[in-house]
């Protein structure tokens, strides 16, 4: 089996992170804030580009039916959708962003202002960080969890290869499983340079382990 893991398209947040979602204070309460995030931010025209350009290149690296999942989020339901036409993604939730919990969309003087007690944890260990509120969860915590639950699932799979349009930090948490190496390694490479929107990362199975046999980023 090859699994191609994607980070979703540029999304509308990830073009105006700065200037739009994050206000101080924010506008809306921590569950409406994440709504927000899940289910109304969607692609940039840049966004569509970089779709356009998965749909000519993911056949380089897949088998003709290859099985798509994707997250709960639209950002990567409308990437699978655009990028594998025809090809009905099944929507998962092991595939999620981390939730970010009461912390969606605060700005750090916000958070901190409000949390001091998460200051720490966030600059320092960020991968053991549990946003507050409901639902926040931690990346070496749940987000781990969830991948290898995801990569446990796909022994189910009959397709030979499998397609995964997910987001940053659970691309942190599955690359971990699958490269065997500490995801704390991985933050810190990707306070350098994150895996950029519509980059794919591909893996091979060779008995119950996965090897890391292609990656490609958008040209646009």
């Amino acid at each position: 089996m090859r699994l191609v893991l994607v980070r979703h398209a540029e999304s509308t947040e990830n073009a105006t992170k700065n200037s739009g979602f994050y206000q101080n204070p924010r506008p809306w309460t921590g569950a409406a804030a994440h709504a927000l995030s899940r289910d109304l931010v969607g692609l940039t025209p840049r966004g569509f580009r970089q779709c356009q350009w998965l749909r000519r290149a993911l056949p380089d690296f897949l088998d003709r039916n290859p099985h798509p999942f994707t997250s709960e989020y639209r950002r990567a339901r409308d990437t699978a959708e655009l990028a594998l036409p025809g090809r009905p993604a099944e929507v998962t939730a092991l595939l999620n962003e981390q939730h970010y919990g009461d912390a969606t969309y605060m700005t750090f003087e916000e958070l901190f202002t409000r949390y001091p007690d998460t200051r720490e944890d966030r600059q320092l260990r960020k991968h053991v960080w549990t946003p507050p509120g409901e639902g926040g969860e931690s990346l070496a915590g749940a987000v781990m969890t969830r991948a290898g639950a995801f990569l446990a699932d796909l022994d189910g799979v009959a397709a030979p290869d499998a397609v995964a349009v997910t987001h940053h930090t659970a691309l942190l948490a599955l690359r971990s499983l699958l490269e065997r190496r500490p995801v704390t390694d991985l933050v810190e490479e990707s306070r350098e340079r994150k895996v950029p929107n519509g980059a794919v990362l591909v893996y091979e199975r060779r008995g119950s382990v996965f090897h890391q046999v292609a990656a490609a980023e958008p040209d646009c």
